[in-house]
């Protein structure tokens, strides 16, 4: 490349005078420590008058040179390099409809503030815990905070008629179970005792989180264990239940990571729990596989069972044909629900659809795919709600 002649024929000029400077000045600099600026720091207190002025003569000269190898550099780049338009501001185009809205970020900080007392000084916590500092210690902790938004919004599924109501909630001396929620059962008419669960605020909770955890609630004899988390592994889904005890896994809102600037009316989804999507993979005679979904298992307060619903409560599932374990890539994708959305995409788009492709779009079965070299292919659901669940499956 033409550029690396140009740094080749520089490097004979600038060679000899960095080795000259060295020698001048007792430092062995290379190229990218030799100053900008040359000041008395950088001469010994015994150089010589002319001894210091020739140093100084070798340092112009090297970074006269060195500046004209890179504006000759530049100019190369300049000149020989493709080129493209960069543009910041498109010209909107009538024709064609957006089916993807540009991406949000919401940026929520994780960092908690230190009290400090009248004299600047941190209050150390384990003071305010033992009340010498109280002013710190009525500062509410995370795991505080969210038991208080969960004994006032309870928690949601896909039914309003399945939300489990507490009557009661109070902290638990466990060592994942941090609490103890009360609720009734509408057809007994009896209470029944749920342990509770909190995942970390800034983490992803692991499927050996939830079996210790399940086990203590099991050794305490609670009737079921709800789990909240902003995150779940990919491993949990297919874990709901441990012996007797089912384990009913609720995905915490973001919002709860500003839990304490929020209104704790109750009235937001804090807390949802998506049920388990019944999955079946169905091989055909070419050796290829195919993805049907049957519908949600949804546990029910009523009775305290886990009943089966259909696919009225998926709004759409996407498959990843060749799930590498790192990141999910949708490779086919479905829409369901009790009502067809093709008119409102129709309305949306402002143009017809095919209905043959969109039949092939609504639907609980997935065409066929080739079997994937990975061995794996994940399967994930979303419902009404923007709730998603994620199944992996070895084939």
């Amino acid at each position: 490349a033409e550029i690396d002649v140009i740094w080749d024929n520089f490097q004979e000029k600038l060679e000899p005078l960095r080795q000259q400077l060295n020698e001048a000045l007792g430092t062995q600099w290379e190229e990218w420590e030799i100053p900008r600026e040359l000041t008395d720091a950088y001469f010994p207190k015994d150089i010589r008058v002319d001894s210091r002025a020739f140093a100084g003569k070798i340092h112009a000269d090297w970074w006269k040179q060195r500046i004209a190898r890179q504006q000759e550099i530049d100019a190369s780049i300049a000149a020989k390099a493709d080129s493209e338009y960069l543009y910041d501001k498109p010209y909107e185009d009538k024709k064609k409809v957006r089916v993807a809205g540009p991406f949000t970020v919401e940026s929520l900080s994780p960092h908690r503030t230190l009290g400090v007392d009248a004299d600047d000084e941190l209050i150390d916590p384990l003071e305010a815990g033992e009340g010498k500092q109280a002013e710190f210690g009525s500062q509410k902790t995370f795991v505080e905070i969210i038991l208080e938004n969960l004994k006032t919004a309870g928690v949601q599924q896909a039914h309003k008629e399945d939300k489990i109501h507490f009557t009661a909630l109070k902290p638990w001396p466990g060592d994942l179970v941090c609490a103890e929620g009360v609720y009734t059962e509408s057809e007994s008419a009896s209470e029944k005792r749920a342990g509770i669960f909190i995942g970390p605020e800034f983490g992803t909770v692991a499927r050996a989180d939830l079996v210790a955890a399940a086990r203590e609630a099991g050794d305490a004899d609670f009737d079921v264990l709800i789990a909240c988390a902003f995150n779940y592994e990919a491993r949990t889904t297919e874990f709901d239940k441990l012996g007797r005890l089912p384990v009913l896994k609720a995905r915490m809102n973001a919002d709860l990571h500003m839990a304490d600037e929020l209104k704790n009316t109750g009235s937001g989804n804090l807390f949802v729990i998506f049920g388990e999507p019944d999955i079946e993979l169905l091989p055909d005679d070419h050796g290829q596989l195919r993805v049907k979904v049957n519908g949600v298992d949804v546990f029910k307060p009523q009775t305290g069972k886990i009943e089966s619903s259909n696919t009225d409560e998926i709004a759409c599932w996407f498959i990843d044909t060749d799930y590498n374990e790192e990141s999910f890539f949708v490779r086919h994708a479905y829409f369901l629900g009790a009502a067809d959305p093709y008119k409102s995409l129709k309305t949306t788009l402002k143009a017809e659809i095919n209905p043959e492709a969109w039949e092939t779009l609504y639907s609980d079965t997935s065409r066929p795919f080739n079997k994937p070299k990975s061995g794996r292919i994940a399967v994930k659901v979303i419902n009404h709600l923007g709730d998603e669940v994620m199944k992996v499956f070895r084939v």
